[in-house]
């Protein structure tokens, strides 16, 4: 791919360089696109379009090609692309705000409707003003958009570090539910042995007093031999 060339009609210089040249595609086919600049950034542009991946209908995908100080970043999103080319010194954030900025308003005013038929550069006159807008509204917000950028990638930082711990949990759950269902069976077992035990301890006692029965019957039994013995009858009053 050929270095990009081109100068600003109007000279100037600072953040109003940033941005250099911007369009919205279905497929391969440009839409509508702005500049101020003249050069070879649109033909370069539309080489790294061709290259491109085809868009589904899922999360957005994100594409940068880098060459001779400059960024060619891409955003793809159910069928379109968006395109913001970049001085290489320029901050990613503000070519990712631009492009998502681009994307929720294109998406809103034309989604579903004529962008689905449009012939290339058809929506040029209309929307082109559109696409500067845009971009003027991200080079004065630039500051504002940076620190708001990296306060939602804290926050996604956060979200990402509490997911991880509620899985974390949610697997120390899953052991302690099992050590639960472990101690159910201990206390079920213990059971069953308090049950077993009782019935143990009953026939026991049982078998001890069949064997004192026993051990009285015969003792009764020896003292009525001896009476008879002794007395040689039952009454030993006779005697």
């Amino acid at each position: 791919m050929a270095a990009p060339k081109g100068e600003k009609g109007d000279g100037g210089g600072g953040k109003a360089e940033w941005l250099i040249y911007a369009f919205v595609a279905r497929g391969t086919a440009v839409l509508a696109e702005y500049t101020e600049f003249t050069g070879n950034f649109p033909a370069l542009a539309a080489q790294c379009l061709q290259r491109l991946p085809a868009s589904g209908g899922g999360e957005p995908a994100r594409f940068s090609y880098a060459c001779d100080g400059h960024t060619f970043n891409f955003l793809l999103h159910r069928g379109y692309a968006y395109c913001v080319v970049a001085k290489e010194s320029v901050p990613k954030n503000v070519s990712v705000a631009f492009l998502e900025r681009l994307k929720d308003d294109f998406t809103k005013r034309y989604g579903g409707g004529k962008a689905d038929t449009a012939l290339a550069k058809s929506l040029n006159k209309e929307y082109g003003p559109v696409i500067k807008q845009h971009m003027q509204y991200v080079l004065d917000h630039s500051e504002e958009i940076e620190k708001t950028l990296k306060v939602q990638a804290q926050v996604s930082e956060v979200k990402n570090i509490m997911l991880e711990n509620i899985e974390k949990t949610l697997g120390r759950g899953e052991k302690l539910s099992e050590l639960q269902e472990k101690t159910s069976d201990l206390q079920s077992q213990a059971q069953e042995f308090k049950k077993k035990g009782v019935k143990i301890r009953r026939k026991t006692w049982l078998q001890n007093m069949k064997i004192k029965l026993v051990v009285l019957g015969i003792l009764l039994l020896l003292v009525i031999i001896v009476w008879v013995s002794v007395c040689q009858g039952f009454d030993c009053t006779k005697h």
